[in-house]
């Protein structure tokens, strides 16, 4: 399983460039976006990983709906519309709408997020966590990446290793079974209804 393989496209976390926000707050790194070369303003979707070293107001994305997974560090609390929601359990999904007002308050220091975004009007998107081994299966019209967020994961097809924050993106006619040994997410992404 390498970089243009019919079996997926490998993404490896050292291959990804640090962007910072735009209210200095952290840094991002896009683990894979579509369409391919798609920028911040026209994605249909997008997975990232976040380095998350103060709080402050959360960026607005007009239309997107958003999945937020703390996976290092003690949490934070969002405040999403005026209503506070505490996010500090590791590995537990929080939605909320992209274009809500929302501010984050640290929970003790800085923190890594794992984020998922859909664009309404575009795609959606599926997000499960597991920590034993598991069947890639994705649906006709779809694309499922599986990402490590803890520990390691080895497709059983090729052998190939992902550590942690690696990942592997199967097109809707690839398929493995993953060994995990940690944590892994599992995203299924498909066009939206009357895309």
């Amino acid at each position: 399983m390498t970089d243009g393989t019919t079996a997926g496209r490998l993404l490896r976390a050292h291959d990804r460039p640090a962007t910072r926000w735009r209210n200095g707050g952290g840094v991002t790194r896009e683990v894979v976006a579509g369409p391919a070369e798609a920028g911040m303003e026209d994605f249909a979707w997008r997975v990232s990983l976040a380095d998350v070293a103060a709080g402050g107001p959360f960026s607005s994305f007009p239309g997107v709906d958003r999945i937020i997974t703390v996976v290092d560090g003690p949490g934070m609390e969002l405040t999403v519309d005026g209503v506070p929601h505490t996010v500090d359990a590791p590995y537990e999904p929080f939605a909320f709408p992209g274009d809500a007002v929302t501010d984050c308050r640290l929970l003790g220091g800085p923190l890594v997020d794992f984020n998922v975004m859909t664009r309404r009007s575009a795609a959606t998107a599926r997000l499960r966590l597991t920590r034993e081994a598991f069947d890639v299966t994705p649906r006709a019209g779809s694309e499922t990446l599986v990402i490590v967020l803890a520990g390691t994961a080895t497709a059983a097809e090729s052998g190939v290793t992902l550590d942690r924050f690696d990942a592997v993106l199967f097109p809707e006619d690839g398929a493995d079974t993953f060994h995990v040994d940690g944590v892994a997410a599992v995203v299924t992404v498909a066009p939206a209804a009357g895309a």
